[in-house]
């Protein structure tokens, strides 16, 4: 008759430490990805909302439209007013240099 064992053989070991193995493999480098995509979400996401509230600021006081800078979480938005001369429509652009990704990220507005 065969003997009782309790245990585990190596070879269910080193099966069952593959397959983990593969499965990580599989989903570090998809959570990575995911990760970035959330950050570089959030980052345009903070822009439309600092863009937003320019715009609005400036239609209740519109005393000057000077360049700001504007950081948050370790992240620098620009904030440029084109069109300031009398007559032209005055445009509001927030951009990002450098995120995550490596590119640049402009959101704009009009003023109206």
């Amino acid at each position: 008759m065969l003997r009782n064992n309790n245990g585990f053989f190596l070879l269910e070991l080193l099966l069952s430490l593959s397959a983990m193995f593969m499965i990580c493999i599989y989903f570090i480098p998809l959570l990575i990805d995911i990760r970035n995509q959330a950050m570089v979400l959030e980052i345009e996401k903070t822009s439309r909302q600092i863009m937003y509230e320019e715009l609005q600021a400036k239609l209740i006081n519109s005393q000057g439209f000077a360049d700001q800078v504007f950081i948050q979480n370790n992240v620098e938005y620009l904030i440029q007013w084109r069109g300031i001369e009398e007559g032209e429509e005055k445009e509001v652009c927030v951009s990002v240099d450098g995120n995550t990704n490596g590119s640049k990220m402009e959101t704009c507005g009009k003023l109206e």
